[in-house]
């Protein structure tokens, strides 16, 4: 049995970490809310790792957001999110955990990148701006495993997901990500009856989807693994434009009303579709169908949103 240290369990990853290791079994979970272990403190973390001595430390916790959250406070994100990798990776050593997963993001990788996104075009090129903070953060996260590995023979390694969506998530009108602030706006817009929705940006960019609890299932896929890369990309190797997102999240919320695209505002990188054949490679592939995951993640909304759980 192993002793794991799931970081953020409160949101939308950290919680569908917490699933799958209850599904799977044979673990001793451990958990810290922000009210017990605060990860921007590193003498705590040190404290709290050596305490626990667990035999596997998962980095889910982080500062996000969209393009939004990621413009406005950029300073807040590239710091919180630098000290929670640093805290985590070097306190690990320090107590001497012997594996450490750390989750990063597909914005780790160049605007232009080639699609679908290999591992080994990091940094090759310029980040896209409006999340360069954020990115930046991670791909620091990603090196001190990477390097750590190198130099101390620890299994330090990192997993880059694709964007994310599925129960949990965060429906915040700024600071969401794409798909819950559209199942947000259009359930809103449905309920008032408003006779349209107005997107961001043309709605000609291409994106990538994951659900989380096939995140959740490749992470202990990669922990299962003797020898993992030292990072490798979890998605689904395909993607849609915003504008079918949008026509898709409409239909299934059931909204009957028009959608209408702003270009006045920012469209964010033209494509990030991740090259996923390492990780299929070793025996990995996501299960659960988009339109599937959507109407699920609905359902998730409606729920929470009736008991007062939903994070607005």
């Amino acid at each position: 049995m192993s002793k794991i240290f799931i970081t953020g369990h409160r949101g939308m990853v950290g919680s569908a970490l917490v699933r799958e290791a209850e599904r799977r079994g044979g673990n001793e979970i451990i958990v810290a809310g922000r009210d017990r272990l605060d990860l921007l403190d590193q003498r705590a973390v040190f404290d709290f790792l050596e305490a626990e001595k667990p035999d596997v430390v998962i980095v889910a916790a982080a500062k996000v957001g969209g393009i939004h959250a990621n413009a406005t406070y950029p300073a807040d994100f590239i710091y919180e999110n630098l000290s929670i990798a640093s805290n985590l990776v070097e306190g690990s050593r320090r107590a001497g955990v012997p594996r450490v997963l750390f989750l990063g993001s597909s914005c780790i990788y160049p605007k232009l990148a080639p699609q679908p996104m290999p591992e080994d075009c990091l940094l090759t090129s310029p980040l896209e701006v409006t999340n360069e903070a954020y990115a930046i953060a991670k791909i620091a996260g990603l090196k001190l495993c990477q390097h750590y590995r190198a130099q101390h023979g620890l299994m330090y390694h990192s997993a880059m997901p694709t964007n994310l969506y599925g129960p949990g998530d965060n429906y915040h009108p700024e600071n969401s990500h794409v798909i819950p602030a559209l199942i947000r706006r259009f359930h809103e817009a449905k309920v008032s009856g408003k006779p349209d929705v107005t997107i961001w940006g043309t709605g000609t960019p291409r994106r990538e989807f994951l659900h989380v609890d096939d995140l959740a299932a490749a992470c202990f896929h990669l922990l299962d693994l003797e020898s993992p890369p030292d990072w490798v990309n979890v998605g689904v190797g395909d993607d849609v434009t915003i504008l079918e997102l949008a026509t898709l999240i409409a239909k299934t919320v059931g909204y009957q009303g028009g959608i209408l695209t702003d270009p006045t505002k920012p469209d964010g990188t033209p494509r990030k579709l991740m090259d996923v054949s390492r990780i299929k490679g070793t025996g990995w592939s996501p299960v659960i169908g988009f339109e599937e995951g959507l109407a699920a993640a609905y359902q998730d909304f409606l729920s929470k949103l009736e008991s007062g759980e939903a994070r607005l």
